[in-house]
């Protein structure tokens, strides 16, 4: 454990340092995120944060790749592979930045990400399923996983509408994935607790918290395109090294849940996301609208017009995200009865949260407190968000 905390330490501090670097990078090739109809923000922002991010992850992997503990993890490509897949995104989505690239061109870029994930041994080949663990024929295998993969990076990019929030989902997540896997670990191998499904995971959790305080409300900097899509890939990948590790077939039935987890939990991470796009999808297409027309109907910006701050619709997405990740990881310990009813229990105050007390002036997480617009003492009750 103290290796991976450390590693996420690591990862924290190299994004943190680096992300004034990629701002001024991001000012010199005006890879700036206008004002437009539909943005939350106010003012134009740099978006190279995604920069600061990726050298974050890659720097840890180089350090892990001389410890001892982790040896054996980088005893195949596998590692090599994600990282590796990590840069060529991050170039993707420099390009995007500053180029604005066309949506096929994206989607071909993340294809052959993936494609490259898939060579080096990042690839599903099992199904946590009783009776037929084997995905059939090599060519569905590379297909199911390019799609996983795609998907997983679309879905981080598509929660990236507020500062803060994809960052802060990823993190909490991602610490729920990580507390799985090396629970897991623990459970299968007490002998050797190195697990390249955890190292992934800490040091994404650490770029992400790196990169928080210069993107929390009100950010200095956005991690764009070349951020999203790294987060989604980095997990993506650490979801296929671990899938297929559990052997359902010599599970006791009141261990079964626990192998189906792999695949549910970036699911559980990114439930509300996903439901947001395939309702954004639907909404638009019942309009007669082209599915990528932009709106202000997504899931924050309903979070503010119920009259959430911005800091307080992050927030309120961080509690769901916290709920249904660790909920998912606790399967590991504990049988899925107990799980459900502390699920059950926790769904039942995030709600009442989301529609009750949190709505109410909190001061500190105000906007026009959190941008020193007035004092934080005591404000009249003209001054609320509304």
């Amino acid at each position: 454990m103290r290796v991976y905390l450390l590693l996420m330490l690591i990862a924290a501090a190299v994004t943190y340092l680096s992300t004034p670097i990629a701002r001024m990078l991001a000012r010199k090739t005006q890879a700036i995120s206008a004002v437009r109809a539909r943005d939350v923000h106010v003012r134009p922002t740099a978006r190279l944060g995604g920069l600061a991010i990726v050298a974050g992850i890659v720097v840890a992997v180089l350090i892990a790749s001389h410890m001892p503990f982790l040896s054996d993890v980088f005893a195949s490509r596998e590692v090599w592979g994600i990282t590796g897949a990590a840069l060529l995104v991050a170039l993707l989505g420099w390009a995007d930045d500053v180029w604005d690239l066309d949506w096929l061109t994206k989607l071909v870029g993340q294809i052959l990400a993936a494609g490259f994930m898939a060579v080096m041994h990042v690839q599903l080949t099992t199904w946590p399923l009783p009776g037929q663990l084997t995905i059939p024929g090599s060519r569905l295998s590379l297909a199911v996983t390019i799609l996983f993969v795609v998907a997983t990076m679309n879905a981080v990019n598509f929660i990236d509408g507020l500062d803060g929030l994809a960052a802060g989902v990823i993190a909490i997540g991602g610490a729920a994935f990580f507390v799985y896997t090396y629970g897991i670990t623990l459970q299968a191998s007490p002998q050797d607790f190195s697990s390249l499904a955890s190292l992934m995971l800490a040091v994404l959790v650490g770029a992400c918290l790196g990169f928080l305080p210069h993107n929390f409300f009100p950010a200095h900097i956005f991690m764009g395109d070349s951020g999203s899509q790294v987060l989604g890939l980095v997990l993506a990948g650490a979801t296929i090294s671990v899938t297929g590790h559990v052997n359902i077939e010599m599970t006791a039935a009141e261990e079964t849940i626990p192998a189906f987890v792999p695949l549910l939990l970036p699911v559980a991470i990114i439930l509300l996301p996903f439901l947001d796009m395939i309702l954004s999808v639907a909404r638009r297409l019942l309009k007669g609208k082209s599915p990528f027309a932009a709106d202000r109907m997504h899931l924050h910006h309903r979070l503010l017009a119920l009259g959430h701050s911005h800091r307080r619709a992050v927030i309120i997405m961080y509690l769901w995200t916290a709920l249904f990740g660790f909920a998912g990881a606790a399967l590991v310990w504990w049988g899925w009865r107990q799980v459900l009813i502390g699920t059950g229990i926790g769904a039942v105050v995030s709600a009442l949260l989301t529609i009750g007390p949190l709505r109410t002036h909190g001061r500190l997480l105000d906007d026009d407190v959190a941008t020193g617009q007035v004092p934080a003492v005591s404000p009249l009750p003209e001054q609320e968000s509304p």
